[in-house]
């Protein structure tokens, strides 16, 4: 067995009873397909999060990978949009959501008496993360951070339990599509979702519009950039982007970055 692997197994063991909170993306379902195996189902619960910046396909996807997986997996309501802290869209938004969510799901932890954890993984670390401080905060175990296990090693051990969002494209909420300063709220997340359902509709498996006022910036997988820029598939994108209230549409030529927009803050 993998020496981190083997850590990860202890480190779930130490716990004896998890909850998750779980996206349904590559680095949670790992952590829950794990935590399953190696404590069983009784004594790990997956919790989701809803909200208006989170993806409603991406809550089909967590709902059929726990139900693949055999975990029981709850569904809770945050609001984060209602925090002007976190709608004003400061450097630390991320802080304010993940402050929402540590809340409720600490509470929900205690009742069922398990310890809560996240799955940030150790690549993680390279990227602006002010949700880290309310992980801090609310005390969120992180197993996979702790393990050491980067994203790649992450993705190679999910292909080998045979999850099949092994080498899915990273996620992130929807927020993180818009500016720091400019305010975030409902109509922009939806148009900024319906957006991107088109694009994927259209065959761009990892695809991010980042809002800035009138102007939609598309980013694509850097192999994809040729694709998107072809007369016919641009076209049709310019039409449904306009009518999705954008008057202008440009492409990023760099492609796909994570974390992009923290660029404008020095990170």
């Amino acid at each position: 067995m993998d020496r981190k692997i083997s850590k990860l197994r202890d480190i779930l063991i130490r716990h004896k009873r998890v909850l998750i909170a779980f996206s349904g993306g590559v680095d949670s379902s790992f952590l829950l397909a794990f935590a399953v195996k190696t404590l069983g189902r009784n004594n790990v619960l997956a919790v989701t999060a809803v909200s208006e910046t989170y993806p409603k396909q991406e809550l089909v996807n967590a709902r059929a990978m726990a139900a693949k997986l055999g975990a029981r997996h709850k569904i809770l309501r945050t609001c984060e949009l209602n925090n002007i802290k976190f709608s004003s869209n400061p450097p630390e938004r991320c802080f304010y959501c993940k402050d929402e969510l540590f809340s409720k799901l600490s509470s929900l932890a205690a009742e069922n008496k398990m310890v809560l954890c996240d799955a940030t993984n150790y690549s993680d670390n390279s990227d602006y993360r002010p949700g880290r401080k309310a992980a801090r905060k609310w005390a969120v175990a992180s197993p996979i951070l702790e393990a050491k296990i980067t994203k790649s090693k992450l993705r190679s051990f999910s292909r080998r339990l045979k999850l099949g969002n092994w080498n899915s494209p990273a996620q992130a909420c929807l927020a993180s599509r818009i500016p720091y300063g400019t305010k975030i709220n409902r109509e922009e997340l939806s148009r900024i979702e319906r957006g991107e359902e088109y694009l994927k509709k259209m065959g761009f498996n990892v695809v991010r519009i980042r809002s800035h006022g009138d102007l939609a910036r598309l980013e694509v997988a850097a192999d994809s950039v040729r694709k998107l820029a072809q007369e016919k598939i641009r076209k049709k994108i310019s039409v449904v982007l306009k009518k999705l209230g954008w008057k202008y549409a440009t492409i990023d030529m760099d492609g796909y970055k994570m974390g992009s927009l923290n660029r404008q803050i020095g990170h």
